[in-house]
């Protein structure tokens, strides 16, 4: 979607229940690496579930420009006939990562130990967004940068002719900057080594084995240390990408807060890494259920079936964090129609997300009658038990997370709430909108 043309939703209070059964899109993240990590594979991967977002069809597109032969076979399926590590070819234009922090992350660590040259940009959001936090550790490889004040897009980068192993310990918890790492290490020489303070979801770990990386992981402290042998040959395989926990959260909480709502959200990926909201809307009193149980492509897939239900506030740790990065916002609508005060402690993350998601899920609250604080890092939203008033007009920043989090919150407050650009959903949600309306939902055009 132009961000030159957005597109304005209302959401009000459906007249009855939301019920039904659904699949969300699959995983974002799992989607890019497995695009990635096939094109960095010697042989044929073939992909299904895989999420046809912009966000992923961009990270697509880089591959084909790097050399990799990428088709599409059908809604979802895949193939990839991979280079094999190291064998990337130079790109003869400008990779545009759209709005994906993830992809041009990732995507930097690879072209670090490349042998070739390379210029990445993005939208204005991400333009916006900082990789000085992949810069630096990519830099002790021998690869070059050269980006905007803060480290900013667009970026040149000139890769290691000889790259060096790596050694790095994470100043914070970040999936992306530990992916960046150990993909820069795929192509050096010995053993790529990153410590983490705090366990991130661990995709790129269980990705890389499946394509026949050495990997290792063991505990230190609350934390983990990862090491990776260089320079193996990765064999294409098949990946089944499961359902998003992040894009399920949104119909989730939605059932949570329509009165006699009930939803079976089928396919979607439990990684322990990635359950935080579970967790903590489990604390809340929600009436939560996994059935179905299962593993897909080395990951853990079930069930959700999920049911309305009074919820009460929390006081989520700052160690949850890295499990539901991507869930704050609608946790924070949840809380909204909770009783009592939900604390959410240690979202710095937050500031630096497509948009500073911190500061718009407070004003996405408040603008809607939401009693909301920010002190230090933490979030509080005081919750009345009651429907919130609702009749605000919401700034998404250009953050599908807090779009569709918005639109959620509509369904549940006393007056319609709108929502000035919902342009940006579809990067990790297509068609969110007109599935949340055939299980019972009311969102249109303002």
């Amino acid at each position: 979607m132009d961000a030159a043309a957005p597109r304005k939703m209302l959401s009000r209070r459906p007249p009855g229940p939301l019920a039904g059964a659904l699949a969300v899109p699959g995983d974002k993240s799992i989607s890019h690496r497995a695009l990635m990590f096939g094109a960095l594979a010697v042989g044929e991967t073939r992909i299904t579930g895989l999420l046809e977002g912009e966000d992923v069809l961009r990270t697509a597109a880089a591959m084909r420009a790097l050399g990799a032969v990428v088709t599409r076979d059908g809604p979802g399926a895949w193939r990839v006939a991979g280079r094999g590590v190291g064998g990337l070819a130079e790109p003869a234009d400008v990779l545009d990562m759209g709005n994906s922090g993830t992809a041009a992350r990732l995507l930097a660590g690879i072209l670090a130990s490349h042998d070739l040259f390379a210029v990445m940009t993005g939208d204005a959001s991400l333009r916006g967004r900082p990789m000085r936090r992949v810069i630096e550790p990519l830099s002790a490889c021998g690869a070059r940068f050269a980006a905007r004040a803060g480290g900013r897009l667009p970026m040149a980068i000139e890769g290691a002719k000889d790259p060096l192993p790596l050694d790095y310990r994470l100043p914070v918890a970040s999936a992306q900057v530990k992916s960046a790492v150990l993909l820069a290490g795929l192509n050096a020489p010995g053993e790529t080594r990153v410590e983490e303070p705090e366990a991130t979801r661990d995709h790129s770990e269980n990705m890389l084995r499946h394509f026949g990386a050495s990997v290792t992981v063991e505990p230190a402290g609350r934390g983990r240390i990862i090491r990776l042998i260089g320079q193996p040959e990765l064999r294409g395989a098949d990946v089944a990408v499961p359902g998003d926990p992040s894009s399920a959260s949104f119909p989730l909480v939605a059932a949570l807060l329509v009165a006699g709502s009930r939803l079976v959200i089928e396919g979607v990926g439990l990684n322990p890494l990635r359950t935080g909201l579970l967790a903590t809307l489990a604390e809340m009193g929600a009436a939560i259920e996994i059935t179905n149980a299962r593993l897909a492509g080395g990951e853990p897939v079930g069930d959700l079936v999920v049911a309305h239900g009074p919820l009460r506030g929390v006081d989520v740790p700052a160690e949850r964090a890295p499990s539901m990065i991507d869930e704050y916002p609608i946790l924070a609508v949840a809380a909204a129609c909770a009783t009592g005060t939900t604390r959410m402690r240690g979202l710095k993350e937050l500031r630096v997300k497509e948009s500073d998601r911190l500061a718009a899920t407070a004003a996405l609250l408040a603008v809607n009658g939401v009693a909301v604080e920010i002190i230090d890092d933490d979030l509080l939203v005081h919750g009345s038990g009651a429907p919130p008033a609702g009749g605000g007009l919401v700034a998404t920043q250009m953050d599908h997370r807090i779009a569709m989090s918005a639109l959620v919150l509509g369904l549940a407050t006393a007056a319609p709430v709108m929502v000035d650009d919902t342009g940006f959903i579809e990067t990790s949600f297509p068609g969110f909108i007109g599935l949340m309306n055939a299980l019972g939902g009311a969102m249109g055009p303002a």
